[in-house]
Order: structure tokens, then sequence, then C-alpha cells
């Protein structure tokens, strides 16, 4: 093939629609644990058709430079295309042939690669599409929809969207509204505490399960949605349903031990983890739950005993603890970007008095580069507390709840900085009235709580206090433009 040709060739390939021109990066999760997860999924996630996670295998195949196996994938994609119509089939199969167009590029196959460009090309111009090598389809919105949850929370925006522009063209499909639904249950939990978003997922999710009432995996989130939103009568019979029917499932497993673990039912909780921790092994979600659980039981003992344990209860206390470890560091070696069972494992090792460990783990997360604003804020919050319960420096603390109010996140973990800040601030003018630092904390607080006039006052007392503090005299300049703004308004 010719220099031109090859050029030709390339620049058809970036117009195609598949997985290799959404932005996948590998940067962003871990391949054996995708391709772990979408091996289940394929094994034991009750689906009409497994078409879109073989063609997702294929592509976590490529990424690990295994391109024959990547192909081999993309041969059971094309078995169970079968399960559509002719017509959504048709469609589907651009998705296979841009992947297999790119996979054998990138082997040197520039012939093969070209037939499969040139197949896109005439299914393009049989289906009407204005575009040469992609058509504007559900179908094709939708797979890379999936695509985009499979790679983590800094896509669920993108997949969104994906999933809305399908549901434009067809509103009643149960298989688009279900991932429209899991996408919003997801984003809703990126931000647990997100008073303007906590509520998007509800309506979504009874709409699929409304459509496809056999899809057990959107009824079970559904349940946990509800339980999130304290109707938990209701949602408890959602995953009662569920167990009935797919009692063996780990997807339902999993989802009815968080329900249970959240509900207080502990033990219920880890029965149903265990059970499914036997069908895939390899889970970090199953896990991350086992150790969220003994750390629950750990606490229990913890607050029943004053936080001061003694005996047999403190003993069964590190027993518990050591076992969340053994889950947690199981988790990190499935999932080593995992930032709260990072968060957590830290917070193990600080209760078992293994203070170096703990302050070691918190110092490699609070050193990544990569995190979202939500994780930053919890490393924050939890090194704090480490210091200041563990260590007993509460100036070490508070420099780190103050670094974690200031990344300005509307959360349940913002909502706790604030208090501790405040109880830390509120406490030292207990202790020393010209304290100005405190002064200036307690305005920074007001000033997020939108409580304008109170702020200012603050502020104002710590200037008198700390005339040349710049950073006082801005926040004070900004309060008292707003205050001249909204009286204009």
């Amino acid at each position: 093939m010719s220099e031109v040709a090859q050029n030709f060739l390339h620049t058809a390939l970036q117009q195609l629609a598949c997985h290799f021109t959404w932005d996948l990066k590998k940067e962003d999760i871990t391949l054996d644990d995708l391709e772990d997860r979408i091996s289940d999924q394929i094994e034991f996630l009750f689906t009409k058709s497994k078409f879109t996670s073989y063609n997702l295998l294929a592509y976590a195949k490529y990424l690990k430079g295994q391109n024959e196996e990547a192909l081999e994938s993309l041969r059971n994609a094309e078995e169970e295309i079968q399960m559509y119509s002719k017509g959504e089939a048709e469609t589907r199969h651009l998705v296979i042939w841009g992947n297999r167009a790119w996979i054998h590029y990138h082997m040197g196959n520039l012939a093969k690669a070209q037939n499969y460009v040139d197949r896109v090309e005439r299914m393009c111009s049989k289906l009407s599409s204005p575009h040469r090598y992609k058509v504007e389809r559900p179908e094709i919105f939708c797979e890379e929809g999936w695509a985009l949850l499979k790679f983590g929370g800094k896509h669920y925006e993108r997949a969104k969207v994906c999933f809305e522009k399908a549901l434009e063209q067809e509103p009643d499909n149960p298989e688009f509204n279900s991932g429209f639904a899991i996408t919003v249950y997801r984003l809703d939990n990126l931000d647990r505490q997100n008073h303007f978003g906590k509520c998007f997922s509800l309506e979504p999710l009874r709409q699929a399960v409304r459509l496809n009432p056999g899809d057990s995996y959107v009824k079970v989130l559904l349940a946990l949605k509800l339980q999130d939103l304290q109707k938990e009568a209701e949602g408890e019979k959602y995953i009662q349903e569920t167990l009935d029917e797919h009692s063996s499932s780990p997807y339902v497993l999993r989802y009815a031990a968080k329900f249970y673990r959240r509900k207080g039912c502990v033990d219920t909780s880890l029965e149903l983890l265990q059970k499914a921790l036997k069908i895939t092994p390899k889970s970090a979600f199953l896990n991350h739950q086992i150790g969220l659980c003994y750390r629950a039981q750990m606490i229990e003992i913890k607050q029943a005993a004053n936080y001061k344990p003694q005996g047999t209860n403190k003993e069964k206390m590190k027993k518990l603890v050591r076992s969340a470890i053994f889950h947690f560091e199981l988790t990190l070696e499935q999932r080593p970007n995992f930032i709260f069972a990072k968060i957590v494992l830290a917070s193990m090792y600080a209760e078992l008095g293994e203070h170096e460990k703990a302050d070691d783990i918190f110092q490699k997360i609070l050193q990544m580069e990569k995190m979202e604003d939500t994780d930053k804020q919890a490393a924050h919050l939890y090194y704090g507390r480490f210091q200041e319960f563990q260590m007993k420096s509460e100036s070490n603390a508070l420099i780190h709840y103050v670094k974690g109010l200031k990344i300005t996140k509307d959360s349940e973990v913002n909502e706790k900085l604030k208090t501790l800040v405040q109880k830390i601030a509120k406490k030292r003018l207990r202790q020393n009235t010209s304290d100005s630092e405190s002064l200036g904390l307690l305005g920074f607080v007001h000033q997020l709580q939108g409580e304008i006039k109170e702020a200012i006052d603050c502020y104002q007392k710590a200037l008198k206090l700390d005339p040349t503090n710049d950073e006082y005299f801005s926040a004070l300049c900004l309060l008292q433009l707003k205050i001249k703004a909204q009286a204009f308004d």
C-alpha cells in the first residue's frame, strides 16, 4: 500500500464510530480488573445479548497487546448480533467492523483494515447516512455509552449524553432506558450529598424497571436509590424479589449485600457477599464491601465501649480490623487506583496503632495527581482525623481540614469539614479571643455557607488583629461587593 493510501486509510479510521475513536484510555482503568469485570458480566449478567460485552472485551484485549484474542472476541460479538433484528444488526455491525479495521491496522494488515473500512462505507451508504464512515443511530450511541461507563467516573457525563441521544430517537427502548438510568445513578453516587442531583436517578430507574421488569441489575439499583431517599421498605421489596428470582447472581448478591449493610444488618450482608465471592473471587467490589462490613462491626464495638474497648472487646476489634485490612488490600490488588479503598486501608492501620504505615499510605494518596475533587476532599478529611485523633496534632489536622474545604465541592465530606473547622476555631477563640486565624477560619466557613453578614463580621475582626493579611482583605472586599450587588437587584 502506497504512503498516500496509508494516509487515506488512517484518516478514514479516525472517522469510524468504535471503541478506538471514543477516547477510552488505558490510564483511566486497571486492565486486568476491566477484563475480569467484563468476563464476569458475560458469564453472570442476565441480558438480551452479550454483544456489547464482547466488543468491549476485544478492546481490552487490544489494550493488553493481545490482538488475536481481541479478534476472537469480535467473532463472539458477531455471533451475538444474531439476537437483534436485521436493521439493528446492520447498524451494530459497524462497531465490530470499526474495531476490526483498527486492530488489523495496528497489526500491519493494512489490506484487511481497508476491507473493513470499505464495508463500513458501503453500510453507511445503504443506511443513507450523510457521513461516509459513520451513522448517527441510537444503537451506536448506546454502544458508546456502555463503553464509557466501564472506563470510570470521569466519563459518566459523556455516557449520559450518549444515552440521551439514543433516547431522543427511541424513548421507550428498554436497553437505552437501562443505560441512562444506570449512568445517572452513578452520577448521583459520585456525590451522594449533592443536593442538586441526588434524586436525579429515581424516576429513570423506575422507568427502566417498568420497561424491563426482568432486568435484575436495574432493579437492585432502584432499591438502593429508594434506601437513599428513606424509602427503605419499598426498596427491600425489590431486593427480596430479585433475590428470589436470581439467588445465585453475583450482581444481585453484591447490591443486596450493600443494601443490608447500609440498613445495619451487617451479618446478612457478609453472608451474601461471601456467597458472591465464591462465584466471582477476583471481584474488587466484593472485597471492598466485605472490608466495609468488618469495619462497620469494628466501629459498632468501639462505640458500644465508649471508644475505649478493653479485654475481649479489644481483641474482637483488632481481629475485625485485620480482616478489613486483608480485604481492602485484595481490593487494591485488583484496582490499585481505588482511592476510597486506600483511605479506609490507611484508617484501619491507624486503628491498629501502625501509625507510620497509615501515614505513608495517606502521603501517597495526597501526592497522586489524577484525583476527583470528592476523593481529594475525603483524603484531607481522613488524614486530618488521623492527625487529630491518632497523632494528637490539632494544628496538622486543621491544615488538612482547611485544604479539603478549599476544594469547593458541595458534598457530604464538605459538610463534615465545615463542622470540624468551625469546632476547632470556636474552641481556640474560647481560649484566646484575639486569635485572628480562628476568626478568619470562621469567616471562611460562614462565607461557604452563604452567611455573608456573619462572614464580614469575622473577617473585619480578623483584620483588626492582622491588618496586613491579604487573604482576609480580599475575602472581605468580595463579600462587600456581593452586599452592594444584592442592594441593586
